[in-house]
């Protein structure tokens, strides 16, 4: 890799299973997922979902602007400001002018306007909120963490589907290597359980559907031979962004090094992936190349892994022909079902911690892969071995495949 080195000094988390980086760490490693049926679901297709928890939202934003913000704003405040505090940085000190803020999110504020519509058509314009656009829109997630952080550089709001959190982490480190920032406050944002989203997965057929004795926990299952569809989740996860010699100067260890980052299109179907995997592959080479490795130099691959029957095809396929030394794999969406927008920020943060603690763990409710993946998948148990470089995979709807390549620091 040609530029500077780009660390990650700050992580930030809210999960399904963990209102921060610790206890989703733990509640990932832990293999049990919380999907359950949501009140607000009943009557539909699809009534269950991983959500957030044990939290007030506003009460843990605080001040009076809350009401202006969409459920998915608040998640990347909240994971914003856990990441910058975990990079011992302090907005009321830095020089504003050198942060950058980059946060992705597949469907914004969807749940909100949706909301929004019914109070017009059911109660007229005055039942609608004076803030319907704020609780909307895909850039409030990027403004609300700068207004509050003080950060006058670059900010941005990338949608690229499910791998909105990969692309903008790779943004933001072009902005660093570029020398537009000094920091930058990146990762992605999503909520979107509420009807009509999950109707929509259910219509699609991409969702998961549940049977009255069936136990929604059980229902996500990456690559396995009975996997049935994804299971919805939601959350945030942010990640502080430095080069390695600014943070280093200032005291700062890294978590881990951003060593590349590449991406591809398929350029086939809105929802399906190319069936050869060979553009989701090659944006694996790219990232490769870009950190200036070899294939055999990965230690360990943290999978999209949707548990749909064609996603899971395609990208084991993929693992096999671009890793044929087999590293043990990871798909997390197992435990806090798919984020949307957000499952790729996440699932990067979760392949930092795997960097730093040298533990992979397990996919939740698999015993063993299908007998024609050929792939090392990690099950029952975490995976207890030292990870220097590892890889994550994110590809979404529309044929988007980003792919970061994280170094142990």
């Amino acid at each position: 890799m040609t530029g500077p080195t780009i660390a990650v000094t700050g992580l930030g988390m809210i999960t399904p299973v963990g209102n921060d980086t610790g206890s989703t760490w733990q509640g990932v490693c832990a293999g049990a997922s919380p999907a359950r049926r949501v009140p607000e679901l009943a009557g539909c297709q699809i009534d269950f979902a991983c959500t957030v928890g044990g939290i007030d939202l506003d009460t843990a934003i605080g001040g009076r602007t809350a009401f202006r913000m969409g459920r998915y704003v608040k998640f990347a405040l909240l994971a914003a400001r856990e990441a910058v505090a975990d990079a011992g940085l302090d907005p009321a000190t830095w020089d504003g002018t050198r942060v950058a803020v980059v946060v992705g999110t597949s469907s914004g504020g969807s749940a909100s306007l949706t909301e929004q519509t019914m109070a017009l058509e059911q109660r007229g314009p005055e039942a609608t909120s004076p803030s319907g656009i704020l609780l909307t829109i895909p850039n409030m997630p990027a403004a609300e963490i700068a207004i509050k952080m003080r950060a006058t550089g670059p900010s941005m709001a990338p949608c690229t589907a499910c791998s909105s959190g990969v692309t903008a982490l790779s943004v933001a480190r072009d902005l660093l290597a570029t020398g537009q920032c000094d920091i930058a406050v990146a990762g992605a944002t999503e909520s979107i359980v509420f009807p009509v989203a999950m109707t929509g997965f259910a219509r699609s057929g991409a969702g998961a559907l549940a049977g009255p004795g069936d136990d929604p926990a059980r229902l996500c299952r990456p690559f396995a031979a009975d996997r049935a569809g994804l299971v919805m989740g939601e959350g945030a996860a942010i990640m502080v962004l430095e080069r390695d010699g600014d943070a280093r100067a200032r005291g700062a260890v890294p978590r881990a090094i951003l060593a590349g980052a590449g991406a591809t299109t398929d350029a086939h179907h809105p929802t399906s992936p190319h069936p050869s995997g060979a553009v989701a592959q090659r944006a694996v080479e790219a990232a490769l190349l870009n950190a200036g490795w070899e294939a055999s130099d990965v230690d360990h691959v943290n999978a999209h892994g949707t548990s749909t029957p064609l996603n899971d095809a395609t990208e084991a396929a993929l693992i096999s022909r671009a890793y044929p030394h087999r590293p043990p794999v990871t798909a997390p969406k197992g435990v806090l079902g798919h984020c949307m927008g957000a499952a790729g920020a996440i699932e990067a943060g979760l392949t930092v911690l795997t960097l730093q603690h040298g533990v992979v763990p397990p996919i939740a409710n698999l015993e063993a892969p299908a007998a024609e993946f050929d792939i090392n998948c990690v099950t029952k148990q975490p995976l207890h071995r030292r990870i220097d470089r590892a890889v994550s995979h994110s590809f979404g709807f529309g044929g988007h495949n980003a792919v970061v390549a994280l170094q142990r620091a």
